[in-house]
């Protein structure tokens, strides 16, 4: 599965100059914790969160003695001093394009340590956005959508395998693929990029029982 498959299009976004206060009530009213900050193109600036606004209420620590600290607490007190989204954003924004696999946002999210992903083509405009959330619930797909994915997208579009060589059978997540390999990277590649389909659990791969 693509991004494209699981974002939302209809996204909430600020602009710079929106105050942290209009922020913090746009949030709420929504239910979300975070949203793009946009100029005037549509292009992603950054992304303002709960918790660039929770830096407002902070108590600030006494200065310190020793320069390496004061250096530590510089971007807290940037944040702490802020009055608009621009100004407490979290900048450069962690994006991803609509084409790039779940596995790969995944990934994104967790090395960054980011709950949602700006999502924008090719000239940095935003089009969609992708959470934590809707990658939970697309590990939730049934059985004959993981397989459909695996022979379709996997063996087919990315191996270029002819899927009618494989015998691809889920029970709750737990995949198994009979068929004949090439080579054991050949194996061992189709087991990897198995892994990363959304809603796999397991992957067991072998060579078909002689006829």
């Amino acid at each position: 599965m693509r991004v494209a498959d699981v974002m939302t299009t209809e996204v909430l976004t600020v602009r710079p100059e929106t105050t942290l206060k209009e922020v913090a009530r746009l949030l709420g009213a929504h239910g979300i914790s975070g949203a793009p900050v946009v100029d005037e193109g549509g292009h992603v600036l950054g992304v303002v969160s709960e918790a660039d606004i929770l830096a407002k209420e902070r108590t600030p620590r006494p200065p310190g003695r020793i320069d390496r600290l004061r250096r530590r607490r510089e971007p807290a007190d940037r944040k702490a001093l802020a009055r608009t989204a621009g100004e407490a954003m979290t900048t450069p924004a962690v994006t991803i394009a609509a084409h790039r696999r779940l596995d790969v946002a995944a990934a994104l999210m967790l090395d960054r340590g980011v709950n949602r992903l700006p999502v924008v083509d090719r000239a940095g405009v935003l089009v969609g956005i992708v959470t934590r959330a809707d990658l939970v619930r697309a590990f939730v797909h049934g059985d004959e959508r993981i397989a459909r994915e695996i022979r379709e997208e996997v063996l087919l579009r990315e191996l270029w395998l002819d899927p009618s060589e494989f015998r691809v059978s889920v029970t709750n997540g737990e995949v198994a693929i009979a068929g004949r390999f090439d080579s054991e990277s050949e194996r061992e590649l189709l087991l990897e990029r198995v892994r990363l389909v959304p809603g796999v659990v397991s992957v067991a791969v072998r060579e078909p029982a002689e006829r």
